[in-house]
């Protein structure tokens, strides 16, 4: 007979209920744990992931009353509200058993008990205990993904032989479970084609989670990507799954995998060895089943080889890497891009008869777009708002202001806004390093996060 997978926890004052529990439980579940003072109580839940609670009404002699029984079941709802608690008792008060109900109890067995109805109460409370560890999984998720999904995300755009090869290797990976690593500068569309994976995948129907790890701060890493139980931190107001939960039997995607500094980097390697997590002061592994894809545009193999990014998490990630080539190495793939970007804004802005002069779309067509996709897509947006008529012109894109190609030295730059330099200044940098994010940092003497806070700023 096959087992289900639970964990339950019988505590009795009597050593024959317990040991007689034992044996009838553990034929039809994994794990049975038995303890005969309640006050073991907080320490087990710390360490043990429990489905179901069996606990006995009195523990003191010659005390018959119940009241033993009800507070470390107010106890126990207090502290874990979702924990499903079966009380036993072998003085059967009617009054009691709705008290108890009343107070959080699942349900109530009366001492000595028939198997047949000790086995039916435990396999409801497990069904029970099942569905409020979804519920609170499925909360955290929605709200999750109600951040990650303000923006809407449309097809994969290019038909150059380069985005072909691209297209021919995600067809290829998606169906598999293998870990794949998207390569490719800012803006070139790396959780866009993560969602498309995704959508490909046998396990599409899951959550498809995201994850910025340049946006996660070292005392955030393990409360969002293992989550944590109440009372972890100050913040820690309640239990709270990581993202690795709320991806169960669908995707997560670590985005920006080359920010994770270097002292995380072991911990996010384990978990991926032992598919397990540990929420932040619990110390329960739990198990995970989710497809992972991992982005960044940072050089790792080079960071491998000055120190900065672990060998061994390199191996673990890389199973298949998929590179974007930009915007810049595809030219051909323009005009679809400012056709699509067109159709959107015209709709969104309320301007179904624009149209775009041949001179406008080869001003598009000559420009680096340093920015990729991401910088074409405000691009247009920005033309679509200016123009006046019924046309749209290069002077409503404003491409002379920032190309990088005619930026002028800042030594005989006249504008002096403080802003406006700023600008200019990413936007040079941005051109010289070819939009590697890295090389540009580094040379305006910022970080990367402090420099993507800066292009987002500046729509570039």
């Amino acid at each position: 007979m096959t087992k289900n997978i639970a964990t339950i926890l019988i505590i009795d004052d009597d050593e024959d209920v317990l040991l007689s529990a034992k044996l009838l439980l553990k034929k039809h579940y994994t794990n049975i744990i038995i303890r005969n003072n309640p006050k073991e109580i907080n320490q087990i839940l710390s360490k043990e992931h429990i489905d179901v609670i069996v606990l006995d009404m009195n523990y003191r002699i010659g005390f018959n009353d119940g009241k033993e029984g009800m507070y470390w079941l107010k106890h126990i709802v207090g502290i874990k509200p979702e924990m499903v608690v079966v009380l036993m008792t072998a003085y059967g008060e009617v009054e009691l058993a709705v008290d108890a109900i009343k107070n959080g109890a699942f349900d109530f067995i009366l001492k000595p008990w028939t198997n047949e109805k000790f086995l039916a109460t435990i396999h409801a409370g497990l069904e029970l205990s099942k569905s409020n560890q979804k519920v609170s999984i499925l909360k955290h998720t929605n709200k999750t993904l109600l951040k990650n999904d303000a923006k809407k995300f449309g097809p994969i755009i290019g038909k150059s032989s380069a985005m072909m090869k691209v297209l021919d290797v995600i067809e290829k990976v998606s169906h598999t479970d293998a870990h794949v690593l998207i390569l490719g500068e800012n803006g070139t569309g790396k959780q866009h084609l993560a969602r498309e994976i995704h959508r490909q995948s046998s396990n599409n129907e899951g959550s498809f989670i995201h994850v910025d790890l340049g946006a996660l701060s070292e005392s955030l890493f393990e409360s969002e990507l293992f989550g944590h139980k109440k009372g972890a931190f100050t913040d820690a107001l309640e239990d709270k799954p990581g993202r690795f939960e709320m991806a169960e039997n669908g995707t997560l995607f670590l985005d920006e995998i080359g920010n994770l500094p270097y002292n995380l980097q072991s911990k996010l390697l384990t978990v991926l060895q032992d598919k397990k997590v540990s929420r932040l002061g619990e110390g329960i592994e739990r198990p995970f089943n989710a497809r992972l894809l991992f982005a960044t545009n940072a050089p790792l193999h080079q960071w491998v080889l000055e120190g900065k990014f672990r060998q061994d998490l390199l191996f673990r990630i890389n199973t298949v890497e998929i590179e974007i080539p930009p915007l810049r190495k595809r030219p051909e793939d323009i005009s679809e891009f400012v056709s699509y970007y067109l159709k959107v804004f015209k709709e969104k802005y309320h301007k179904s008869h624009l149209t775009i002069t041949d001179e406008a779309l080869n001003t598009l067509k000559s420009h680096k777009w340093p920015g990729n996709i991401r910088e074409i897509q405000h691009t247009i947006e920005r033309g679509v708002i200016m123009s006046d008529d019924d046309v749209i012109t290069p002077s409503d894109f404003n491409l002379s202001a920032i190309d990088t190609n005619k930026m002028t030295d800042i030594a005989v730059y006249d504008n002096l806004n403080l802003q406006d330099i700023e600008k200019l200044l990413v936007q040079k940098a941005m051109h010289k390093h070819e939009g590697n994010i890295s090389k540009a940092a580094k040379e305006l003497g910022l970080t990367r996060a402090a420099l993507y806070r800066r292009l987002e700023k500046f729509n570039l």
